[in-house]
């Protein structure tokens, strides 16, 4: 599994977000307090939500496939196994 890097950026307090890093790929991710909640019922932090998602996601695709500016719950329109996954880890 590639190194994933996962970095806060400042935002307002009812939303999230992060830069990551895969390698030589760079993403911006962004989700609400809400959604956060709803997949991890606060048992893990924000920043790891990102990266268990990356992990989720290049276990599912390449890099160079995911997109570059995302929101969190566009992945469950991609991959309907996201949220139920996400919640088991």
């Amino acid at each position: 599994m590639q190194s994933i890097e996962v970095t806060q950026l400042p935002s307002d307090p009812e939303n999230y977000l992060f830069n990551v890093k895969v390698g030589d790929f760079k993403y911006t991710v962004s989700f609400s307090e809400d959604y956060y909640r709803r997949l991890t019922d606060g048992q893990v932090t924000p920043a790891e939500l990102v990266k268990k998602s990356f992990e989720f996601l290049l276990s599912h695709e390449s890099p160079v496939s995911i997109l570059k500016q995302f929101d969190l719950s566009v992945i469950s329109h991609y991959f309907s196994d996201y949220e139920s996954a996400i919640r088991e880890t």
